[in-house]
């Protein structure tokens, strides 16, 4: 159970600490309404003994890990000291600078109490116990887990990963531009906080343009409940912006597919991503795809390139192979659910890739899903009995049919007008030397 509780620690008029609904800030401005509040958050899972506390304080992230049934007076004190010491190490620090001899008084303590209501509600006594000082208000919306893509392409679409906790996904989005132009060896090493920005767009998904070439973006994003809102959240580019490839061959053909395709029609679409553990290997680079330069072989290269192709069709129904694990919860998962498509996932045994099928939510429904191996299927099941006995003719072929980790992704699904869908998403193995093996898997796979 994760809270933003609706209450505020206050100080007096020397030391602002922010967080709201927990709030901490200076009692005057709490009184006067003329300081903003910026969200506290409690998290408390049941059966756990503690609980834990974040919030800012001058201008850094802290965290506190105390006990449920402590009292609340602990945990003001060493919030106290927290300041206190902070105040301290300033002074030597300003002293020294100056060439002047610290003082060795010790800091004046800072008096925090908790008020329930972003104050309104009333003092809570130190003698309470953590576990219901904290309790006050209801949950509100947070984001577990935010992060913007690594690499940023112009005239390809970034979509935030974004994990909400207590929200829909009603979600307010504004982009930034950095005012200032970097190179991209600068970008990597400028500090995140340099230069103004300009509000370049809002909505889950946004294009650079050309013109955003050499500028970090700046991500601020607000969760929600219904008219319920979270604590905001802001996110910089690790770097700028990136010239992309140009016109690249998929963009002739999404000139076919610029609309979705109108009920009862649907479009389905198969496509072979090229796992990252296959495209970095000897043979994929010198053989394979000895045509390709080893940047356009790099994952996040790719990846720009293959979100952009797969949003750019318009599809219900879209079955992948060969996906990194990783890829599929980080990248396509974010960026496809950014275009109104869903997805599920299932590794390869003894493998770090595997399929996924993504489908348009506003037209189907999940109701099941069901994975066969084809090793299992074949050697357990007295359906494929028949075909195990022909394999058997040939003893090299049986072998090596039954050491393949070819998974089946089977996922049934309602429509939106009520009719169920069968969706079967595979990856057959193939090699030049043994053509009759995917006729038998196929075979396997359609029974």
């Amino acid at each position: 159970m994760l809270s933003h509780l609706s209450a505020a620690l206050l100080l007096p008029p020397r030391r602002l600490l922010s967080s709201s609904p927990r709030t901490l800030t200076r009692a005057c401005s709490l009184l006067r309404g003329s300081r903003r509040m910026e969200p506290a958050v409690v998290r408390c899972l049941p059966g756990e003994p503690k609980l834990t506390i974040s919030f800012r304080l001058d201008g850094s992230n802290k965290h506190m890990l105390r006990d449920q049934d402590e009292a609340l007076g602990k945990v003001l004190s060493r919030i106290s000291n927290n300041i206190a010491k902070g105040q301290g190490k300033a002074k030597k620090k300003t002293k020294r600078i100056k060439g002047q001899q610290p003082s060795c008084e010790a800091p004046e303590p800072t008096v925090v109490k908790l008020y329930c209501g972003g104050g309104g509600g009333g003092e809570v006594a130190d003698t309470v116990l953590n576990s219901e000082a904290w309790q006050d208000g209801a949950k509100r919306a947070h984001f577990t887990n935010a992060e913007l893509p690594a690499s940023l392409m112009a005239e390809f679409p970034v979509c935030p990963n974004l994990e909400l906790e207590f929200g829909s996904s009603a979600l307010s989005f504004l982009l930034f531009s950095s005012c200032s132009r970097l190179s991209p060896e600068a970008a990597a090493e400028a500090p995140a906080e340099d230069g103004g920005w300009t509000e370049v767009g809002c909505g889950r998904v946004h294009v650079p343009s050309n013109q955003d070439i050499g500028h970090r973006l700046k991500l601020r994003c607000t969760p929600k409940d219904g008219e319920r809102s979270g604590q905001v959240k802001e996110l910089i580019s690790v770097g700028a912006v990136e010239a992309g490839p140009g016109v690249c061959t998929f963009d002739n053909r999404h000139a076919y597919t610029i609309k979705e395709a109108e009920w009862p029609s649907a479009r389905v679409m198969s496509y072979n991503i090229l796992a990252d553990v296959y495209a970095q290997t000897e043979l994929s680079k010198t053989v394979l795809y000895p045509y390709c330069a080893p940047y356009a072989l790099q994952l996040d290269y790719r990846l720009n390139l293959i979100k952009k192709e797969l949003a750019g069709y318009n599809a219900d129904i879209i079955c992948l192979q060969e996906v990194d694990k990783a890829v599929f919860t980080d990248s396509l998962t974010p960026t496809l659910d950014a275009f109104g498509l869903d997805g599920v996932f299932r590794v390869k045994d003894k493998q770090h890739e595997g399929l996924a099928t993504f489908y348009r939510r506003s037209k189907f429904k999940l109701l099941s899903q069901h994975d066969i191996m084809l090793s299992e299927a074949l050697s357990s099941e007295a359906l494929h009995s028949e075909l195990l006995e022909r394999l058997s003719v040939n003893s090299a072929l049986k072998e090596k049919t039954l050491q393949r980790s070819t998974t089946l992704q089977v996922r049934l699904f309602t429509c939106c007008d009520y009719r169920k869908v069968c969706v079967a998403n595979t990856h057959l193995y193939f090699h030049p030397k043994g053509k009759q093996t995917p006729s038998s898997v196929w075979k396997l796979l359609s029974q």
